[in-house]
Order: C-alpha cells, then structure tokens, then sequence
C-alpha cells in the first residue's frame, strides 16, 4: 500500500494525502476539473459531501447536517502528479486514521466515491447514452454503474441476499441481525445491505464469522448507498464492496436487480419505503410468477412490529401483498432455511429463462418506481392516497410519502424545508391515512425515526 502522509491538527481532525491502489490512478483533465468545480455543475460538492460521510463511519449521529457543520473546514482536492494522481485532505476525522494511516477499507471506499462520481457524471448524466425517462434506459444505466464498479464479476449460483432494516434498533434487534447473518454464513451466502449501521451492519458481521468457520474465502460484503443518504448512513467497516448510486430510486432498483431474496428486520420509515417499493413492483402481474423469496424476521420482541406492519399492508395494498412475504419470528436458522430453498426456485427459473445469475433482467419495474421524486412540500401535498388508484400506482404513492419522511428525518436538504415551512402535509382516504397514522405513531414510539435516544419531532402532518 503507498504510504500516506498525514498531519494531527487537533484530536478530532487530520490533514493528509491518500494515493489509490489498483484503480483510478489517472483521470482525465477534463474529470480532475469538474472534481474542483465548485460551482453549478461541477462536482465537488458531491464528491466533498460523499468523500466526509465515509471518513466519518461509526459516528453516532443520523443528522446529516450535524456532521456537515462539525467537519465544515473539511476539503479534498486532487493533485496531479506525474505518475497519476493523489488526494489531498484538511480537517479530517480522526478516527479513520490508525498511528498516521488510512484504515485500508475506509481508504477503498474513498476511492469507491471518486469512481462513481465521475462514472455516474460522464458516462450515465453527460455522455447522452441513456435516456433517463425511458424505462429500459434506466435499467440500463442501473447495470453500467454496478459493472463499472465490479460487482457482477462475480460467478456462482443464486447466493446473493439483499437484508433490509433500520439503521436506529436496539440491541437485542442487533444482535439478532447478527445471528441470521451467521446462519446465512454457515450456508455460503452472501450479504447485500444499504451499508450503513444497525439491521445494515448485523447480518454482514454475523455472515464474515459464519463464512469464517466454513472456510469460504472471497464472501461479498456489498453496500448500496446513495448522496442522500450516505453522510447519515455510512459504510460500515465490513463492507467489501461499495457502490453509490445516483439517487434513491436507482438504489433500490440496484437492490431487487442483484439481490436473490430479500429479508426485512424491524426498521422505521427508510425501512417501509424499501417494503413498498419491494411489493409495488411483485404486484405487477408482468411478476406474478417470477419467484423471489422475501421473508420478514426479528427476535421475539419485534413479533407486535411486524404484526403492526402485516395489517397496514393488508388494509393498503391488500391479501396479495401479503401472499409475497412470509413472516419468521426468532428463528434464525429458520429464516436461513427457508431463504435457501427459496433460492433454489430463483436458480432454476432463471437456468429455465435463460436469464443471468447476477442481475435480474426478468423483474419488470414500471417507470412510476424508477423517476426520482423530489421531495419537496409541494410534492408532498400533492401525492393522493385512495383505494380507487390501481394497486401499484397506491404502492408508489405510499414509497413516495415514505421517501419524503426519511428526507425529513435525516437528509440535510429535508431538514432545512421542514425548518423553513414546517412539516410536510400529507392527505388520503381515511381507510388509508388511519393505518398510517398507527404505523408511524408505532414506529415514533419505538424511537425508529431516529438513532436510539435522540428526541424526534415529527417531520410530517397527517391531513383527511
């Protein structure tokens, strides 16, 4: 590894210059220039904002502004230098630094952000290759950023799952994260996540002592994130494999595609967000038969969460989506299980479809789940909620309100609208609004919204 030079300014802050191991050595004039464009257009912002959330991994707080404001002298440049290129940080975080050294994950999910800022920039926004109201086309653009950043090399069966849950769960509910992760090691399965802490980070550290006992070398520990949500959220130490993707919807997209099943833990808005995208796009009769085991687990405790979430399915998208997912309490090897043999089924209906082991062509996702949505008060008052809608348009209504309550909570753009106008308005039937009333009331009261002992003031208003 090159060495790093550093410098101690304080005893939270470090100035140093990281060079890159085994990719991005070069990059053009034209890239290094938009890298230190400020301005409208260029890309430091975004690459300074993304660059300071992995630095900043293991902080304990969610609000992104307040880890934007402690590290607001924070910079990072490229320099040239003849034989390639080299970073040059100010005022960062201690504590991804080890007696004058970049912890090495820390430093390859540095240089994972610069890889995908000037791929996403160049080749997907700028190069007119792809048009981004085009479903097909978002697809596509989806696929060139993962194979860009390498995580379809891989070669294998079906092994890959996606785990979803809260990043602010308690201990028990951590631990148990834990403990399937183990099963799923055991078994030679991968880990996918959102990559951040809590349900994020459980089930890839139990699955590297499971893979650890099985003699498994190479696991994937693959993190999927987004600029939104990355400084609130960051990498966790064991991801393995990090790639930012352009906005949310493209994230979750990323997620359904590489992913071979999907378990949910107990979580909070960010967390019903991924279920409704999840069940909006199985809905879709294009999917009806495509197998794709989704299972829902936590310890015995989290046995009301789910019974609380099961019935707002039901009363808002009905019997059907609840027949997509199965429910598994305090049984992790239970949970591993049932996801083995549910992988089973995806292997032989992708060998009999002749479709990719590695990205999941099949799955049809209608535009309304693929155009980012701005959260904003406007758009917010706007989303209508109604048993009249068509089963998938409510589903991406309700993502949507979900959207903009985790913006609310925890992205720093949310957090400046709702101190500027209040909170966000949001109206429906009542046959819909009442049982997402008694959800998030469930989710405030178990402290979901926000990291475990921070005091939350909603960021919504409920309106009949």
């Amino acid at each position: 590894m090159a060495a790093i030079e550093t410098s101690i300014l304080s005893s939270d802050m470090v100035d140093a210059r990281v060079a890159p191991k085994g990719s991005l050595e070069h990059l053009s004039q034209q890239e290094i220039a938009k890298l230190l464009d400020s301005g409208q257009g260029g890309l430091y912002p975004l690459f300074r904002k993304c660059a300071l959330a992995v630095l900043n991994s293991g902080s304990p707080i969610d609000d992104s502004r307040l880890i934007f404001e402690r590290y607001r002298n924070f910079e990072i440049a490229i320099v040239r230098q003849p034989w390639g290129i080299k970073l040059e940080i100010k005022n960062a975080p201690a504590a991804a630094f080890v007696d004058g050294e970049m912890i090495r994950g820390l430093k390859e999910h540095l240089f994972a952000v610069l890889r995908d800022v000037v791929f996403i920039s160049n080749e997907i926004v700028d190069s007119g290759r792809f048009d981004l109201d085009s479903s097909p086309s978002i697809t596509n653009a989806v696929f060139h950023v993962l194979r860009n950043a390498r995580v379809l090399d891989h070669q294998g069966r079906p092994n890959l799952v996606v785990c979803w849950g809260g990043h602010s769960i308690s201990r028990e509910e951590y631990d148990y994260t834990k403990k399937v992760g183990y099963e799923f090691g055991l078994r030679g399965l991968d880990i996918c996540t959102g990559c951040g802490p809590g349900a994020m980070k459980g089930p890839m550290k139990g699955a590297t002592i499971g893979h650890s006992k099985q003699r498994i070398v190479g696991g994937r520990y693959l993190g999927i994130t987004e600029p939104g949500i990355i400084a609130a959220e960051p990498p966790n130490p064991i991801v393995s494999q990090l790639v930012i993707m352009p906005d949310i919807e493209k994230r979750l997209e990323a997620f359904v595609r590489l992913g071979h099943g999907i378990v949910v833990f107990p979580g909070g808005a960010g967390t019903a967000e991924e279920i409704l995208y999840l069940l909006g796009i199985l809905l879709d009769p294009a999917n009806a038969d495509l197998p794709f085991p989704v299972i829902f687990t936590g310890p015995a405790s989290a046995a009301a969460y789910f019974q609380r979430l099961d019935e707002f399915i039901g009363a808002t998208l009905g019997p059907a989506a609840q027949a997509r997912y199965q429910i598994l309490v305090d049984d992790p090897a239970a949970v591993a299980r049932a996801m083995v043999q549910g992988l089973g089924a995806v292997r032989e209906y992708r060998r009999r479809k002749s479709d990719s082991y590695g990205f999941n062509w099949l799955l049809r996702i209608p535009i309304e789940f693929q155009r980012p949505f701005e959260v904003t008060h406007a758009s917010m008052r706007a989303l209508r909620l109604s048993h009249a809608q068509p089963v998938h348009e409510r589903a991406a209504n309700l993502r949507r309100v979900f959207s903009g309550i985790v913006a609310g909570n925890i992205k720093d753009y949310g957090i400046e609208a709702i101190e500027r106008d209040g909170p966000f308005e949001i109206s429906g039937e009542a046959s819909i609004m009442e049982p997402l009333d008694r959800l998030l009331r469930s989710f405030v009261a178990q402290q979901r919204m926000k990291l475990a002992g921070s005091e939350y003031t909603p960021c919504y208003r409920l309106v009949a």
